[in-house]
């Protein structure tokens, strides 16, 4: 089967239903999800999203906290616009429905986080994400102009490298005509041809075995860039938020927001003890890096396999008002968190680095644009700033959304695209071979590129992963294509990505942390 189309979308968060939204007024877009629409890295952002509306809170101030926390890594440019512009890309989505918590005066009820100066992150309760996902796809739904397709799995960027030698030859710039993507639901491979493709996948977190992200979060568009021969970058920079719900066993980790700490929760070992104020003067408001060191500092001296965070402080009316999914999901568990500490360990939660793009979302190759955690903005820097990545993903939608408008009445659907071909392969008669090789690849990544690295792990690392990508791309080869071992050789794909990039960078900085190169103070 063949589609036409104005623009293709593929991803369903914040990201990718903020540029179809923009968009829809210019032509047909189809939008592709590998699950439901809802289900997007955006639904499981608690915290909120930071962002300058009002006083006394300054672009000036957001600017040099982004800065502070990118550890001398960010483009000041692209902070600068993302600070300045975002209060009307908030507003924006205020208008499409979105509702943020308010105060009693009617004003905005803002958090602190990690490594803001001052209170500045609009929320919905401790469900942030879920709140800007139902406005977007409420507004998606009315529109004419939007196809949302559930459960068609993006395999591959076409460029012309799928193409005859003589378009090959004619066209010097590698471009992207569309996508190859396999409807779960038949099996079969269809080809969707755009005039404009925006990859906004989200995040690579299932790359590690402990990981806030959902199981969709497997770097499926950085993975399917990098084989068309785009330009990715700071990959080494891979963010474990400190704080995730100790519960061996469950995947994803639940997660327990920095708002919590914001709100005055304290980080303590086993016996009781503070720990956070001898590794920064911050406490436990420290920027995240240090904060996830910091606990994996402690549960290594100390033999533990978690540490506590202690909300007894708290008033339990203010904690049950502001942070009922958190309430809940400790209950569930048979933990009161305003009378028994919370059990918590770092776990992998976004990445910093991604597929390279330029102020208007644009990335290498031709006609293809990238938006949200796939993308790498140079906003983030080394380290991620609590809540900047809902902020950047809509500004950044917003100006792909603008350029692609402008060049697509201008750019022709290739026709010269092959149908998929599958010839020589067969089902697969052992599952277990992509189930063991995933479970390896996360334990790897996770003893050997987590939050402290050496050279002597990351070389073992990429060993492995050496014999991990030979093993699935034979299965690849001769099997008829199917999610689990797409993901899988995505998978392989960003953790080689990661180490080779931890190992080009010979410094500790951000959140790349290596005992070969300390920091210098």
């Amino acid at each position: 089967m063949r589609t036409k189309t104005d623009f293709l979308i593929i991803g369903s968060g914040i990201a990718g239903l903020t540029y179809a939204l923009k968009v829809a007024a210019h032509g047909t877009v189809t939008l592709i999800t590998k699950v439901q629409a809802e289900e997007s890295n955006t639904k499981y952002a608690q915290g909120g999203i930071a962002g300058v509306l009002e006083g006394p809170d300054s672009f000036e101030n957001h600017v040099k906290d982004t800065l502070i926390a990118g550890a001398g890594i960010c483009d000041e440019n692209i902070v600068r616009m993302v600070v300045t512009e975002g209060a009307e890309r908030i507003r924006e989505i205020i208008e499409w429905g979105t509702r943020f918590d308010r105060s009693d005066d009617g004003g905005f009820d803002l958090a602190q986080e990690g490594g803001h100066s001052a209170p500045r992150v609009l929320h919905h309760k401790d469900s942030t994400g879920n709140e800007i996902e139902r406005a977007l796809l409420a507004a998606i739904d009315k529109h004419p102009n939007i196809q949302v397709y559930t459960h068609y799995f993006a395999i591959d960027i076409i460029t012309q490298h799928h193409l005859g030698m003589e378009v090959r030859r004619n066209t010097p710039d590698i471009t992207c005509y569309g996508a190859y993507v396999l409807n779960t639901r038949t099996g079969s491979v269809e080809t969707i041809l755009s005039r404009c493709t925006l990859v906004a996948t989200g995040g690579i977190g299932q790359v590690y075995r402990a990981t806030t992200n959902p199981v969709i979060a497997t770097g499926d568009g950085i993975a399917m860039v990098y084989r068309a021969k785009g330009t990715v970058k700071d990959m080494e920079f891979v963010q474990f938020h400190p704080t995730a719900l100790y519960l061996p066993g469950e995947s994803p980790s639940f997660l327990i927001s920095e708002a919590v700490r914001g709100a005055g929760a304290v980080l303590r070992t086993k016996d009781g003890r503070e720990f956070m104020a001898g590794y920064d003067p911050r406490g436990s408001l420290a920027p995240r890096d240090i904060v996830a060191r910091a606990i994996d500092q402690e549960m290594k001296l100390r033999g533990d396999e978690f540490v506590y965070l202690d909300c007894t402080n708290l008033n339990r009316e203010y904690f049950m008002q502001h942070f009922p999914a958190i309430f809940a999901k400790c209950k569930s568990i048979g933990l009161d968190p305003l009378n028994v500490m919370i059990p918590v360990v770092p776990a992998a939660h976004y990445s910093c680095g991604g597929i390279l793009v330029d102020e208007y979302g644009k990335s290498n190759l031709k006609h293809l644009y990238a938006a949200g955690e796939c993308a790498c903005t140079g906003l983030h820097g080394a380290n991620r700033l609590a809540s900047n990545s809902l902020l950047e993903a809509l500004v950044f939608a917003h100006r792909a959304a603008i350029d692609s408008m402008a060049v697509a009445p201008s750019i022709s659907h290739q026709d010269n695209v092959p149908e998929w071909n599958s010839e020589g392969t067969k089902q697969p008669n052992e599952m277990v071979l992509i189930t063991h090789n995933r479970r390896e690849l996360q334990q790897v990544m996770s003893d050997y590129v987590g939050i402290v690295r050496s050279d002597v792990r990351l070389k073992r690392a990429l060993d492995r992963l050496r014999i991990l990508y030979g093993e699935t791309e034979a299965l690849y080869e001769r099997t008829i294509v199917s999610p689990s071992l797409c993901e899988l050789r995505n998978m392989i794909s960003v953790g080689y990505m990661i180490i080779k990039s931890a190992m080009a960078r010979k410094e500790s900085v951000g959140l790349h942390y290596t005992t070969d190169y300390p920091p210098a103070s």
